[in-house]
């Protein structure tokens, strides 16, 4: 089992590839310094169907990949926040003014393409949890708040991939979702929501629904906002992991300075990160 956070700048992309040769990806960014893309990576490593695509977030820096993937290789279904009508998505962005080539083909795509919401099979791989949560719209109308939570465990490692969600999104989700709130509690990988940014933080999480995580990743670039230097508030928040990479104890990775960040199941059962 291989789960992948790839290094796609100010984005977000990961692959999760089980034992058996199934593959998720969680997201669809690309880097546009090192020309890196989702399709063109699958096909490389002899990926060419993909067996579901999670997007967390309908904005532009999760889905920039997304032509290149489609045209790249077979994507069997997409998961997705679907209290959020494709026509609605097509409304939220025309109101932001940013309607780019990529999110017309993810438009296109879940109006005309894929099966229509609540009507696709359940997704269902050996060895593997995944859990999705999301807010509902019209409760919420801003497309950070509606990203879609996605869990995933295997080999005793659960990991929260929490796309762009804000404070009033974790704290909306948290109060009315026992189940979230169980996935919370049992995360040792926590992907930084929003990139690392301030408004992703939700110290609650932390403090009263006892998210006590080994590892936060930030799917980053170098630094954008003021509101991204968050790293010393969640170094506080991680018991820590040893010996990635020859370093001693870490609390935080990113993208921004490791690269590619892997956690792969060893031979004995336990996870590695690489």
């Amino acid at each position: 089992m291989r789960l992948t956070v790839f290094n796609v700048e100010h984005g977000a992309c990961a692959l999760l590839v089980s034992d058996d040769g199934r593959t998720v990806m969680i997201d669809c960014g690309h880097n546009s310094t090192s020309g890196w893309y989702p399709g063109d990576h699958l096909v490389s490593i002899g990926v060419h169907s993909l067996d579901a695509l999670f997007n967390t977030n309908y904005d532009q820096d999760h889905v920039s990949g997304f032509p290149n993937l489609i045209d790249r290789v077979h994507v069997r279904s997409i998961f997705r926040n679907t209290s959020v009508q494709p026509a609605t998505i097509w409304h939220l962005k025309s109101e932001d003014g940013i309607v780019s080539a990529a999110m017309t083909r993810f438009v296109q795509a879940i109006s005309q393409q894929f099966l229509p919401p609540g009507s696709a099979p359940p997704l269902q791989i050996p060895g593997v949890s995944v859990g999705l949560f999301h807010n509902s719209y019209p409760h919420f109308e801003d497309e950070n708040n509606l990203s879609m939570v996605v869990a995933l465990g295997f080999s005793g490692v659960n990991f929260l991939f929490p796309g762009d969600l804000e404070t009033d999104g974790w704290a909306h989700l948290l109060a009315t979702n026992p189940q979230f709130r169980a996935e919370v509690a049992r995360t040792n990988v926590l992907v930084a929501s929003h990139h690392g940014r301030q408004n992703g933080v939700y110290e609650s999480l932390f403090d009263v629904y006892g998210c006590r995580p080994q590892i936060v990743v930030i799917s980053d670039d170098e630094y954008q906002f003021d509101t991204q230097q968050t790293v010393p508030y969640y170094r506080s928040k991680c018991s820590g992991i040893s010996g990635f990479r020859g370093q001693g104890t870490r609390h935080v990775l990113t993208t921004r300075r490791d690269g590619d960040i892997s956690f792969v199941t060893t031979g004995n059962g336990s996870v590695q990160v690489l």
